[in-house]
């Protein structure tokens, strides 16, 4: 199961020095977990930022040591490249070994495209190959119908277009084998909402 998705920036992008990171989006799946003490609602919802923004902070250093020992930095956006932008992606995968952040042990698969990362926190026993494909799907789909790379690209105000896509291809955090058929069909029923 995937326990949540993220989209967020690797680079220094506007008002963002180079060591920080902005959530974009994210989407928790599963039951909220309670550990017997007693939370606000305000409570609880910091202390998701807070775990949200720890993986961020981790798959942005993640992101910009592969770019280091690669030698490719971070490149502008360019509308209209997605695909190969998408491509030349850089990708990667760490555990999260710290019980404070998620009740078991996690497993982070990224992809930093340009400024943007694309993440996926899953259970240690799912199936990466099946999860890297989801996340690579994701994200092609957010980068080529919702055109996330574009200058004043406001994630924020589609996030329900998002939430749809993720609806589709990730139905409550769960992984789907797909033969081309089914993918298919999945992508055209994306694109023609996506484009309403």
């Amino acid at each position: 199961m995937v326990i949540c998705f993220l989209i967020h920036t690797v680079c220094p992008v506007n008002a963002l020095s180079a060591g920080e990171s902005r959530i974009l989006y994210s989407r928790s799946f599963g039951p909220e977990t309670g550990d017997g003490r007693d939370f606000t609602s305000e409570q609880k919802r910091l202390m998701q930022k807070e775990k949200l923004q720890i993986v961020s902070r981790q798959v942005r250093s993640a992101v910009a040591l592969s770019r280091e020992a690669s030698g490719n930095p971070c490149a502008e956006a360019v509308l209209g490249e997605e695909a190969m932008a998408l491509g030349e992606a850089e990708c990667g995968v760490f555990s999260l070994g710290n019980v404070e952040l998620f009740p078991d042990r996690s497993v982070v698969l990224w992809l930093g495209v340009q400024s943007l990362a694309f993440t996926l926190v899953c259970r240690p026993h799912e199936n990466l190959l099946l999860a890297e494909g989801t996340l690579r799907s994701i994200a092609r789909h957010c980068l080529e119908e919702l055109r996330l790379l574009g200058p004043g690209s406001e994630v924020l105000l589609k996030s329900d277009r998002v939430d749809a896509m993720l609806h589709r291809l990730l139905p409550h955090g769960q992984l789907l084998f797909l033969n081309h058929r089914f993918a298919f069909s999945l992508d055209k029923e994306i694109a023609s909402y996506v484009s309403k």
